[in-house]
C-alpha cells in the first residue's frame, strides 16, 4: 500500500486509481440496492425489503438520538448517506486479496478520499446552519462574545480536517498492519487481523458520522 497510488488506466487523461475504482463499485452498489429496495415496496416486506427498513429504522433512531426526531429525519439522507459509504469503503479493504494486490483498495485509506469527505462534511455544515437562518448562521461566530470570531473560524476548520485524519490514519494504519502480516505469516494472523477489523471498521464509521451530527446539532440548533 505504500502510500503511492498506482494509476491502473486513464480517462480523458486523468488518471484512475484502485482507490477510485473501488469508489465506482461501492457508488454502483448502493445505486443497485436502493433501486431494487424501493421498487414495488411492500405493506408487508419480504426479506431483502426488510433488511433495508431495518437498516434505515437502526440509523434513523441512532442520528434522532442526538439531533431529536425532527432534526434527525431532516438530516438522515446526508448523513445516513456518509455513513453508508464510509463503512462499505472501510470494509472493502477486508475482501481477500485488497490491499494486496493493486487493482482494489478500501477508498478510506486513502488521504484524498477522506479529505474529500472532510469538504463535504464542512459543505453541508455550512449550508444547513444557512438554512437555519441568515442571522443565526452569523451570529454563531461571535457568541458568546466578538473577539472570539477567529477561534471559531479556526474550529471550523479544524472539525472537518480532524474527522479526515482520524479516518484516514486509522484505515490506513489498520490496512498496513494487515498486509505486513499478510506477507509475514499468510495462514492464520491476517484472519485473527480481519476478524477484529470488522469491529473496528464499523466503530470508525460510526466516530465519523456521529461526531459530523454533534457539529451539525451545535451549528443548527436555535435558542
Amino acid at each position: 500500500m505504500g502510500h503511492e497510488s498506482e494509476i491502473l488506466f486513464k480517462v480523458f487523461g486523468l488518471g484512475v486509481t484502485a482507490e477510485v475504482v473501488t469508489t465506482w463499485v461501492i457508488i454502483a452498489l448502493v445505486a443497485l440496492i436502493s433501486v431494487i429496495a424501493t421498487h414495488k415496496m411492500k405493506e408487508r416486506p419480504g426479506v431483502f425489503q426488510n433488511m433495508v427498513e431495518t437498516g434505515v429504522e437502526y440509523l434513523d433512531n441512532f442520528f434522532s438520538g442526538i439531533l431529536g426526531r425532527e432534526r434527525g429525519r431532516r438530516y438522515l439522507p446526508f448523513l445516513g448517506t456518509l455513513f453508508v459509504f464510509i463503512i462499505l469503503s472501510n470494509y472493502s479493504g477486508l475482501i481477500p486479496g485488497a490491499g494486496v494486490f493493486s487493482a482494489f483498495k478500501a477508498p478510506t485509506s486513502s488521504l484524498s478520499v477522506t479529505a474529500g469527505l472532510g469538504i463535504v462534511t464542512f459543505i453541508a455544515l455550512q449550508y444547513y446552519t444557512l438554512r437555519t437562518g441568515v442571522g443565526h448562521f452569523f451570529k454563531r461566530f461571535v457568541t458568546p462574545v466578538a473577539f472570539m470570531l477567529p477561534l471559531v473560524l479556526l474550529d471550523e476548520i479544524i472539525k472537518p480536517v480532524s474527522l479526515a485524519l482520524r479516518l484516514f490514519g486509522n484505515i490506513f494504519g489498520e490496512e498496513s498492519v494487515t498486509e505486513q502480516l499478510y506477507e509475514l505469516l499468510p495462514i492464520g494472523a491476517p484472519v485473527l487481523m480481519m476478524a477484529l477489523s470488522l469491529l473496528f471498521c464499523a466503530i470508525q464509521a460510526v466516530v465519523f458520522t456521529m461526531l459530523t451530527s454533534i457539529y451539525l446539532d451545535e451549528a443548527t440548533e436555535l435558542e
